[in-house]
């Protein structure tokens, strides 16, 4: 898989995984009173825009689901 595929935007990510965008985002920065679901290495804001590591989604929602 090339590098620029394991990093997505968490729109991108929820599209890929099935999930609200708003899911991915939560994860990202945490949510009532609990931390982040994804560590440092896997999540970062970039403008408004959060992005997430393929590695990252997996560990947390396990495999990309098959379309």
């Amino acid at each position: 898989m090339k590098l620029i595929e394991e990093v997505m935007t968490a729109t991108e990510a929820a599209e890929k995984w099935h999930l609200a965008g708003r899911t991915i985002q939560q994860a990202c920065t945490g949510q009532k009173g609990f931390p982040p679901r994804f560590t440092p290495d896997e999540a970062r804001k970039t403008g408004r825009i959060w992005l997430v590591t393929r590695e990252g989604m997996e560990r947390v929602y396990g495999p990309q689901p098959e379309d």
